[in-house]
């Protein structure tokens, strides 16, 4: 990491604030005065600045609304990005868990923990994600049924795993899967003749997006989220 983004994500300064520091010589690397921000700071190096040891905070794990319109990327050169939401520092250090489609809302995860990432995205896992889906038509008889037994997607030759449809009115529905095609909702939607409307992310692996974060509002998970999306599983069939 550069030295002057491990500062500033330490320190609550910012990128430039924490340049300065470092080119006013206030900042010690190994024992060492560095001028240099962009210097890069092995993991193990002992740093200081106003002669404070420095370390960065535990790692960080969020849950944010997604709002309709943003992308989930890094960057985009037409849209507003997920990322956009998030004070800048911040922003650099996380990833995106897991993505949803520009028109979808709901729970998103942030983390800047790759193993922990791995766990709640990893196919062999099988985390449970559960959506809303206001759909064009009314759902046919059969719709549980297929949804069940898995669908064979246009341009794809496997059949999706198995998957719970819960049929709240003729328009709407709970969906859960246990695994993350290409827009998938809304393929297998498309697959029964229908089209998606409006799709809402409500929970992954059991951990559901928390009522008081209005859209584009994100906050730290609890340690008990953390701890049940790392062991994540397939879990009982009808559990959100």
């Amino acid at each position: 990491m550069r030295l002057d983004r491990l500062l500033a994500q330490a320190t609550g300064l910012s990128r430039k604030q924490a340049g300065i520091e470092i080119r006013k010589q206030r900042v010690t690397l190994d024992g060492e005065v560095v001028r240099d921000p962009g210097l890069r700071v092995p993991p193990d190096a002992a740093v200081r600045w106003r002669d404070e040891p420095v370390a960065l905070a535990g790692p960080v794990y969020l849950m944010l609304n997604k709002p309709t319109g943003l992308v989930c990327a890094r960057r985009d050169p037409i849209h507003a990005t997920v990322l956009d939401l998030l004070p800048p520092d911040l922003a650099a250090r996380v990833h995106i868990v897991g993505r949803l489609d520009r028109d979808t809302t709901g729970l998103l995860l942030l983390t800047d923990d790759g193993d922990w990432s791995h766990a709640v995205t990893s196919p062999r896992r099988g985390c449970a994600k559960a959506y809303v889906a206001e759909l064009a038509e009314p759902l046919v008889a059969e719709a549980e049924a297929c949804f069940a037994e898995g669908i064979v997607l246009r341009g794809e030759k496997r059949p999706t795993r198995p998957a719970r449809l819960e049929r709240l009115d003729d328009r709407r529905a709970r969906v859960i899967l246990h695994e993350g095609r290409y827009h998938q909702v809304r393929r297998m939607f498309a697959a029964l003749g229908n089209r998606v409307l409006r799709l809402h992310r409500e929970s992954v692996g059991g951990v559901v997006l928390d009522p008081e974060l209005a859209p584009g509002r994100w906050r730290a998970l609890s340690n008990e989220e953390i701890a049940r999306l790392a062991d994540c599983r397939a879990r009982a069939e009808g559990e959100v």
